[in-house]
């Protein structure tokens, strides 16, 4: 999932340097330093919101970052299978995390 919705922006390793950063008006973060950022603790709740759209980016502005909550569920209304979508990429990014 994250290759499929996230690397375009994001990159591969998550360093913020996917093939269309430089498309954008300000550069994709680093995902992988979101613990590091956060006190050493990674922060699930802020991220599963981003991912979801309930949160906010200061960077994105005008929220450039699709808000995936939405395109989950026009895949499929099922709100268990669009929560567990969410609850996977935000682990996967968990996963990322540098200390």
């Amino acid at each position: 999932m994250y290759r499929a919705y996230c690397a375009v922006c994001h990159g591969a390793d998550a360093k913020g340097n996917g093939p269309a950063a430089p498309a954008l008006k300000v550069a994709p973060g680093d995902l992988t330093l979101m613990s590091r950022r956060n006190g050493g603790k990674f922060p699930d709740f802020k991220v599963h919101n981003i991912i979801q759209g309930d949160g906010t980016v200061v960077a994105h502005g005008s929220r450039e970052m699709p808000i995936w909550g939405d395109v989950f569920r026009e895949m499929n209304r099922d709100e268990s299978k669009v929560a567990l979508r969410v609850h996977n990429l935000t682990q996967y990014l968990a996963s990322l995390q540098q200390p």
